[in-house]
C-alpha cells in the first residue's frame, strides 16, 4: 500500500513540476513578446519623428484600403510582422489616408506627393474616389503629384490618374481589364455529399442562396448584376478619362481595336500606353529617381530623394483648448452582420448597438454618421442595430447614413430609420429580400451507415441536422421568412415615404447601384463621407463641431493573430506558384464561405447579398 501511495505521490510531484515548467515557459514567452513589442513601438515612433525639412510625401500604399482596418495601429502592424504575416494583406484606413493627404496639403515641409503603388492591392470604387478627391485638393493647392510604377493594375491606375505626371517602366503596362463577378456554385457538390439543403426565401433576385441550389447563375441574377456592373465600369472609365483629359474610347478601346493597336505596336504595352496618353513618360527606376531628386532634393543619409513615407507621417491631434464640445459621432458598420460581439472583419450586433446607445446617452454628441459598408447578414443582429438607430432618431439626434462601397440587404435594413442617406454613385445597395438556410445530413450519414431515431413530443422537436426537416417545421420557416420580407418592405416604405407595393416593385432582392438607388428613392443624395458629415451638422444646426470616431478596440489575441487566418488556408509560397487565374480561384475559395461559417442567427433568417462582390 505504501508503495502505491509513493507512486501516486510521485506522479503528482512530477505532474506539478511539469505544470510549473509549462507555466514559467508561457510567462517567459509572453514577457519576451511584450518586450519585443515595446521596443518595436518605441523604434517605430522614433523613426516617425525623423524626416527631412522639405521633400515628398511618399504614398507607398501596401495591401488594401478599408473603412476600419483590423490592424490600423503600429502595435498591430508590428504584431503582424512578429508572427510572419504578409504585408500584402495589410489593411489601411481610408479615413487616415485622406486625413494625411489633406494635412500634407498645408504642410510647408511637403513639396509634393509621389504615388508609389506597386504593392497596392486595391479598394472599392467609392474609397478610391474619396482618396482621389483628397489628391485633387492637394494638386489644386499648387503642389504636384507624381505617379511612379513598374506597371499599373486597375485600382493603382485609378489613383495614378490624379497625378500631374505618370511614369511607367519601359517594360511595364497599364492593365485595364474591366470588372467581373465570379461566384462559386456547388449544388452538384452538395448532391454528391448527399447534403440536403433546405432553402426558404422571398425575392425573385435574392441570389445569395443560388450557390447552394444551382450550378450557374440564374437569368434574373444575371440581368440584375449586368446592370450595376456595367454602370460601375462606366463610372470608372468616366472618372479616369476626365483626369487624363481623353475620351473613354481612347482610354479603353473595344477589344478588337485594342488588339489591332497592340499588334501595330509590336506587342509593346508600355509604348502603347504612352501613345494612348495613359501615361506621360516611359522611364526606368534610376531615371525616375534622378527626376524626383531634381525636384525634391537628395537625402544623403538614406541615399534617396527627400521623402517621408505616409506610414511615418503622423497628423497631430488638435490641442484640447481648440476642441469644440459639440460632437458628431461616427459609428462603423463594416463587414457581415452577425449576432454577438464584434469579430475581425465583421459587424457584431451587440457591439454596434452598444456604440450607438453610448452615442445616444453622450450629451456632447449632437448628431451621428453611421458609416455602412456591409453586405448584410443576420436578421436579429440587423434588427438590434436598427432599433438603436431608431432610438437615436426618437431622441432627437439626427442620424445620417454614409454608404461605402456596399450597403445591401442587412446593410440597408440598419439604414432605414436614418434621417438622411448619402451614397456614392458606385455604391451597391438595395438587395431588399430575405432567406433562410438549413442543411441536414441524414443522407450523408446514411451513406456511411449512421442513422438517427428516437421519440419526441412534437414534430418541431424532430428538427435536427441529422434528420430530414419535418414538413410542419418547413412550413413554419417559410411563413417566418415571408413575414420577415413584409417587415423589411414596410420598414423601407415608412422611411422612404412609399407604399409597400412601390417598394416591392424595386425590392425582390434586387441590387441597385447608387445612381439607380437615388432614382428609385432608396437614398437621398449622391456624395461621399464629407457630404454626410456636412448634412449631419446641418440637421443638428452645428456651426462648429469635432468628429468623435467610435471604433471597437481589438483584443490582444486579435492584434497578434488576427491576420493569420487570411493566410492559413493557402500558404503564400503555394499561392505564388499558381498562375494568376488560379490564384483568383483560390482567393474565391477562401473568401466565399466566410459568411456561411458565421451564420448564427437564432431564427436561421438572413438578409445578405452574396452576389455583391466583384473584381
Amino acid at each position: 500500500m505504501q508503495a502505491l501511495w509513493r507512486f501516486i505521490a510521485s506522479v503528482f510531484k512530477w505532474g506539478w513540476r511539469i505544470l510549473n515548467f509549462i507555466r514559467n515557459a508561457v510567462l517567459n514567452f509572453a514577457f519576451i513578446l511584450f518586450l519585443l513589442i515595446g521596443l518595436g513601438i518605441y523604434a517605430q515612433f522614433q523613426q516617425s519623428t525623423i524626416r527631412p525639412d522639405t521633400g515628398a510625401l511618399l504614398v507607398n500604399l501596401s495591401g488594401t484600403i478599408v473603412d476600419t482596418p483590423s490592424s490600423d495601429s503600429k502595435l498591430r502592424q508590428l504584431g503582424q510582422e512578429l508572427i510572419g504575416g504578409n504585408k500584402d494583406v495589410q489593411e489601411n484606413s481610408l479615413f487616415e489616408i485622406v486625413k494625411q493627404i489633406r494635412y500634407a496639403k498645408d504642410d510647408p515641409q511637403i513639396k509634393g506627393i509621389v504615388l508609389s503603388l506597386n504593392n497596392f492591392l486595391g479598394a472599392d470604387q467609392p474609397s478610391l474616389r474619396y482618396i482621389g478627391k483628397a489628391l485633387k485638393e492637394f494638386r489644386d493647392a499648387g503642389k504636384p503629384i507624381y505617379a511612379i510604377g513598374d506597371s499599373y493594375t486597375q485600382s493603382q491606375y485609378f489613383l495614378a490618374s490624379f497625378a500631374n505626371k505618370i511614369y511607367l517602366s519601359p517594360q511595364g503596362s497599364v492593365t485595364l481589364q474591366g470588372i467581373a463577378t465570379n461566384n462559386l456554385y456547388y449544388k452538384s457538390l452538395l448532391e454528391k455529399l448527399k447534403v440536403t439543403t433546405n432553402i426558404f426565401r422571398v425575392g425573385t433576385y435574392k441570389s445569395a442562396v443560388e450557390p447552394m441550389i444551382r450550378d450557374d447563375m440564374s437569368p434574373e441574377a444575371r440581368k440584375a448584376d449586368s446592370r450595376w456592373l456595367n454602370t460601375l465600369w462606366s463610372n470608372y472609365l468616366t472618372d479616369v478619362a476626365a483626369n487624363r483629359n481623353i475620351s473613354t474610347a481612347e482610354l479603353y478601346p473595344d477589344m478588337d481595336q485594342l488588339l489591332k493597336q497592340l499588334k501595330a505596336n509590336d506587342g509593346d504595352t508600355a509604348s502603347l500606353a504612352l501613345k494612348n496618353k495613359l501615361v506621360d513618360q516611359l522611364a526606368s527606376r534610376p531615371s525616375v529617381e534622378k527626376q524626383m531628386t531634381e525636384f525634391f532634393g537628395w537625402d544623403e543619409k538614406n541615399k534617396n530623394f527627400n521623402l517621408t513615407s505616409i506610414y511615418n507621417y503622423p497628423v497631430p491631434e488638435p490641442e484640447n483648448k481648440d476642441l469644440e464640445p459639440s460632437e458628431i459621432a461616427v459609428v462603423f458598420a463594416v463587414g457581415a452582420i452577425v449576432d454577438g460581439p464584434e469579430m475581425p472583419g465583421m459587424v457584431g450586433g451587440d457591439t454596434t448597438a452598444k456604440q450607438l446607445r453610448d452615442a445616444r446617452l453622450n450629451k456632447n454628441v449632437k448628431a451621428i454618421v453611421l458609416r455602412v459598408n456591409s453586405p448584410g447578414g443576420s436578421v436579429s443582429a440587423s434588427e438590434l442595430i436598427r432599433t438603436e438607430v431608431q432610438a437615436l432618431k426618437d431622441e432627437g439626434k439626427p442620424v445620417v447614413v454614409s454608404m461605402g462601397g456596399l450597403a445591401a440587404s442587412g446593410g440597408y435594413w440598419i439604414s432605414t430609420p436614418a434621417d438622411y442617406i448619402v451614397a456614392s454613385p458606385s455604391t451597391l445597395t438595395g438587395s431588399i429580400g430575405i432567406f433562410g438556410v438549413i442543411n441536414t445530413f441524414e443522407n450523408s450519414l446514411g451513406a456511411i451507415g449512421v442513422h438517427t431515431d428516437g421519440v419526441s413530443t412534437s414534430p418541431l422537436a424532430e428538427a435536427t441536422i441529422t434528420k430530414a426537416l419535418p414538413e410542419q417545421f418547413s412550413q413554419m420557416m417559410q411563413l417566418t421568412i415571408e413575414r420577415g420580407y413584409k417587415t423589411f418592405i414596410n420598414l423601407v416604405a415608412k422611411s422612404r415615404n412609399k407604399t409597400p407595393e412601390q417598394v416591392d416593385s424595386i425590392a425582390q432582392g434586387r441590387v441597385w447601384i447608387g445612381s439607380d438607388a437615388k432614382n428609385n428613392g432608396l437614398v437621398d443624395e449622391l456624395g461621399d463621407f464629407d457630404d454626410a458629415v456636412k448634412k449631419a451638422a446641418e440637421l443638428a444646426k452645428l456651426d462648429k463641431y469635432q468628429i468623435n470616431w467610435i471604433r471597437g478596440e481589438p483584443t490582444l489575441s486579435e492584434i497578434l493573430f488576427g491576420q493569420v487566418s487570411v493566410q492559413s488556408m493557402l500558404p503564400d509560397a503555394v499561392s505564388a506558384l499558381l498562375p494568376a487565374p488560379l490564384r483568383q480561384v483560390a482567393s474565391d475559395i477562401q473568401k466565399q464561405p466566410g459568411f456561411f461559417n458565421n451564420m448564427n442567427d437564432p431564427g436561421h433568417r438572413y438578409i445578405y447579398c452574396l452576389s455583391c462582390s466583384y473584381n
